[in-house]
């Protein structure tokens, strides 16, 4: 079993710290880019309620596109596979995870998977409830039900940054819209869409999420089985096809378990049947990944074989 001290990840993280000085935290969006490029933490969670750790692991990150595949879920549980699949496709892209070019030439224009902008949000358009508050409040309750900590929320400044900045976001979703996909007003899709990126947590409840999808939706700590096993496992096979934007392919080859990755620098893995891991580390690679994160994985895989492959 990986990782038995503290003591061990700690000498992986100051490895793997050493690549940040490659990677460039996400500035297009004002507050994220305050983050320390340097930071790199990281969280192990295992199911007989065990957790390992190195590095500034209180510290809260943001969501992000990790929400993806938490709304993705609750849509799931709300609607059926029929009729989010309808409007949402199940195909990897090698797109980069904003880009409005395949909607253009796909027909009908629905996304490809839930993993890109485009998808992402016409699953939050899916989210049940009257309004906003209502919708948001009900995946805000589901993502404190998976991290077991009633204390997580957003955070408003985060919220605010990118709705201001959200014009690729804004043209994603009018075209959706005049495609039919989309049927509700675009700022108050934006708004939600916003709110749910800017949800935020610190590493150890990443890790206590990542566990409850890699036991299947169970969560192991409470006996609760929190989503059903079919979506749990739908999930997981999006977090490995799509899960780390346009280099979920390499990833898959290089260290081979099922994650999501944020534009904050966070990363949510499940390691089916094992643990959860939560990883933050803001400085950003090309794709949008987590420079050090991801070397951060490379070195646990390849010393713990935790491929599933």
């Amino acid at each position: 079993m990986p990782c038995q001290s503290d003591i061990e990840l700690k000498k992986l993280v100051e490895e793997a710290k050493k690549f940040t000085q490659y990677g460039k935290v996400a500035d297009y969006i004002p507050e994220l880019g305050k983050a320390n490029p340097n930071d790199l933490s990281i969280a192990i969670n295992y199911p007989d309620g065990r957790c390992f750790s190195a590095g500034d692991i209180e510290k809260k990150i943001s969501l992000q596109s990790i929400s993806k595949v938490i709304s993705l879920a609750l849509v799931l549980m709300d609607r059926g596979k029929d009729y989010v699949f309808e409007r949402v496709g199940m195909e990897p892209t090698g797109d980069p995870f904003n880009s409005i070019a395949k909607l253009e030439t796909t027909a009908p224009a629905k996304p490809l998977n839930p993993m890109i902008n485009a998808g992402a949000l016409v699953v939050t358009h899916m989210i049940q409830g009257e309004n906003v508050e209502e919708r948001f409040k009900r995946l805000l309750k589901f993502i404190q039900d998976l991290s077991g900590d009633t204390t997580v929320a957003y955070s408003e400044n985060v919220a605010r940054s990118e709705f201001e900045t959200a014009f690729l976001n804004r043209a994603l979703c009018y075209f959706l819209k005049q495609h039919g996909i989309i049927k509700e007003d675009v700022e108050q899709l934006l708004d939600l869409y916003t709110k749910q990126c800017a949800i935020e947590m610190n590493c150890l409840d990443l890790a206590r999420m990542g566990i409850v999808f890699a036991m299947d939706g169970v969560d192991p700590q409470s006996g609760k089985q929190i989503m059903p096993v079919d979506v749990a496992r739908i999930c997981k096979t999006f977090m490995v096809t799509c899960g780390m934007y346009n280099a979920s392919g390499e990833f898959a080859i290089k260290i081979g378990i099922p994650a999501k990755s944020g534009v904050s620098g966070g990363i949510m893995g499940a390691v089916p049947g094992k643990f959860g891991i939560g990883i933050f580390g803001p400085a950003l690679d090309e794709k949008g990944n987590s420079i050090a994160g991801i070397k951060l994985l490379e070195f646990l895989s390849k010393k713990y074989q935790l491929s599933m492959f």
